[in-house]
């Protein structure tokens, strides 16, 4: 599957307000990705 980075998918990170796009590893759960790090992740927001 060959996709090129401009078609990929992306969200915006809630706590640090950066673009991240789709990653292989998320394929499963796209849509309930939120952050874009685990650094992200536990930060308070």
């Amino acid at each position: 599957m060959s996709h090129h980075k401009a078609t990929l998918p992306k969200n915006t990170c809630p706590v640090c307000g950066r673009p991240f796009r789709w990653r292989r590893k998320w394929a499963r759960g796209w849509d309930r990705v939120i952050y874009c790090s685990q650094r992200c992740r536990r930060s308070p927001r």
